[in-house]
């Protein structure tokens, strides 16, 4: 298998990987009743944001989250929907790439969907925001 190597690459994936996700008894119903999202129309700007993601391409300027604070309005979005989008995705990019990029694309959706879930729960989006080392907080006068 190749890695992925540039924008068609990325098309190919966001498409199988939206029609997995249409599917899905979980959350296709979600993109489909929910958010009734046009696949031809968003397929684009996913594209657009996978490639900034993964190559610094500078096309994708929207904010990911606030679309995503109004679609968990509507409905909310649980760990339960974050778990099966990013299992979605990690298979998608498994059943078709390997390599750096490939990796990286699903280490990216990890974070992402992590913070995007912890932000939706009115937390930080940091997945360090509970990190506890078991040591007192640093004291100035120590040093």
């Amino acid at each position: 298998m190749n890695d992925i190597a540039g924008r068609a690459d990325i098309e190919a994936l966001v498409t199988e990987f939206y029609t997995s996700a249409f599917a899905d008894p979980l959350i296709g119903h979600i993109f489909t009743d929910v958010a009734k999202m046009d696949l031809a129309y968003h397929l684009p700007i996913m594209c657009d944001f996978w490639e900034t993601v993964l190559f610094a391409a500078g096309l994708y300027h929207r904010n990911a989250l606030q679309v995503h604070f109004v679609l968990n309005a509507r409905h909310p979005l649980t760990a339960e929907h974050f778990g099966r989008w990013l299992s979605l995705w990690i298979a998608t990019v498994d059943g078709r790439h390997a390599g750096p990029v490939a990796e990286r694309a699903k280490l990216q959706a990890t974070r992402i969907a992590g913070s995007m879930q912890r932000r939706l729960e009115g937390r930080s989006g940091s997945e360090f925001e509970t990190l506890r080392t078991g040591e007192p907080a640093w004291d100035a006068s120590r040093a």
